[in-house]
């Protein structure tokens, strides 16, 4: 399958979301090339509306008045901004609390902003939107907690439904007093009993800010190389140890560990035990933390449907390549060009092989304009932490690795270390055959794209052979030509023919 071109691709806008949760108000611009989905910029308050709903049914009076304050500052930041171009929306907490309604008024009537109040099941609906927003593969079950609901959803396809919203955030709980933990237990597997089975999954994908945190310190507790909580997976037994380690933690104790968030830390243990009830009520064994949710999910179901079809890590490859490189038209033409080889390879990542070959070939000029001296390494280190959506950890490892395999022929990578963790030698020698490939059609080339039409690659029992069409031998010619196809046979264990 051929992906579409740079040249398809609609037009990029910025679409800006405010989400008035029960912890946090939030405004997030993003920037929408296509599918790729990019974070322009991003501001929070932990105003804490909820922190006082379970006691008196009503928001926090403290909480309102961060949120006000907040929000005009978000509203004087959007200045000019067309009101199509702006999503506001309200969650749990506005939602149960009696004066919710109130509050929206005095919001739409102090800064002109319209707040959509939405309902558990659109709350679960989007932030299984957004878990697909970041991964079109996603399978399962999706768990948002937030400060006062946790949302639970099926993922069907490209259009979840059903969702089931509970009072199981941390403010619900009693958060922010100390966690009692057997009583609390009872409450949360009272609350998920009569959903077990019709949410059991063997994948959950956990979207909210505090069970990211629980991500990150697993990360560090495990010595995990990679810092990125988006797509980071643990198995069941490594959750539940971590889920009841940080649930018997005192605040004072959280306090010591490093790279947790400062304004979380009454509110972890809440989460924990949240997490772990979930993992024995619906059977888990793998946890997936999705850095997308609702607010995602809502910039998905504002796309074109033919855009919400395309991949978005071969557009966001293919976006940050035409920012900083030079061709919008070489990755699509590199992929015609090699694809035909390399699926004659035995897999390496099963049926997203083609998808990570794109990729790939989307960022084949990434180095374009950086010092030649360098543009291996620095190439190499934007894919392995960029922002791009559609990839798990082992993607960005191969990504990466091919990335700076297009860029030198030098056998270790940088972070040799973090690569051999998260790539088995095949895995790690088709990346380099691959970041060969793509060196060998740019240099053969000499970027341009109608010029690789002109040659071909095959493989052939023992043998790689790099043929030009009738008439044009001339591009075959050359030390540089020569050597680049060299360093390709060597990668994948053949001997090598120009023809």
């Amino acid at each position: 399958m051929m992906w579409p071109r740079a040249d398809s691709r609609s037009e990029p806008r910025q679409l800006a979301v405010i989400d008035v949760g029960s912890n946090s108000v939030r405004l997030v611009i993003y920037r929408l090339d296509g599918r790729a989905i990019w974070t322009v910029y991003n501001e929070k308050a932990l105003a804490g509306l909820g922190r006082d709903l379970p006691a008196t049914g009503r928001l926090s009076p403290q909480g309102v008045e961060a949120a006000i304050t907040v929000l005009r500052r978000f509203r004087a930041l959007l200045d000019g901004w067309k009101a199509e171009d702006v999503r506001a929306v309200g969650t749990a907490a506005v939602r149960d609390a009696a004066d919710g309604p109130m509050f929206l008024k005095r919001v739409r009537d102090e800064t002109g902003l319209a707040v959509r109040l939405l309902t558990g099941e659109e709350e679960a609906r989007y932030a299984a939107l957004g878990v697909i927003a970041g991964d079109p593969q996603a399978q399962g079950v999706v768990g948002d907690l937030g400060g006062s609901s946790l949302e639970l959803i099926r993922l069907d396809g490209a259009a979840p439904a059903d969702g089931v919203t509970l009072p199981l955030g941390p403010f619900a709980l009693g958060a922010p007093r100390p966690l009692a933990i057997d009583r609390t237990r009872r409450v949360i597997e009272a609350a998920l009993e009569p959903h077990g089975r019709r949410f059991a999954a063997r994948e959950f994908h956990a979207v909210g800010g505090a069970w990211r945190n629980l991500a990150l310190l697993h990360m560090e507790m495990a010595g995990y190389p990679l810092r990125v909580a988006h797509q980071y997976q643990m198995g069941r037994s490594d959750a539940v140890d971590l889920a009841r380690f940080v649930e018997r933690q005192s605040k004072a104790s959280l306090q010591r560990i490093e790279g947790l968030s400062k304004r979380r830390f009454e509110t972890l243990p809440y989460a924990a035990l949240v997490l772990e009830a979930v993992i024995d009520a619906l059977q888990v064994e793998r946890i997936v933390i999705s850095a997308f949710g609702l607010r995602e999910g809502l910039l998905l179901e504002s796309m074109e449907p033919d855009v919400r079809r395309r991949d978005p890590l071969i557009e966001g490859c293919e976006v940050l390549t035409a920012v900083r490189g030079l061709s919008s038209d070489l990755g699509g033409a590199l992929e015609a060009w090699i694809a035909p080889t390399f699926e004659s390879l035995p897999p390496v990542f099963g049926e997203r092989d083609p998808i990570l070959l794109a990729a790939a070939c989307r960022l084949a000029d990434l180095g374009a304009r950086l010092h030649p001296d360098h543009r291996a390494d620095i190439a190499f280190e934007q894919v392995l932490r960029a922002p791009i959506a559609g990839m798990n950890h082992p993607e960005r490892a191969f990504l990466a690795s091919c990335v700076f395999s297009r860029h030198t022929a030098a056998a270790s990578t940088p972070e040799e270390a973090t690569i051999s963790r998260l790539l088995s030698p095949e895995r790690r020698q088709r990346a380099r055959a691959l970041g060969g490939a793509i060196r060998l059609g740019c240099d053969l080339s000499g970027r341009n794209p109608r010029l690789l039409e002109r040659s071909s690659l095959q493989i052939r029992g023992g043998t790689l052979l790099l043929l030009a069409a009738p008439g044009w031998d001339d591009m075959l010619l050359g030390e540089q030509t020569a050597k680049r196809a060299s360093t390709l046979a060597s990668a994948l264990k053949l001997k090598l023919e120009l023809a």
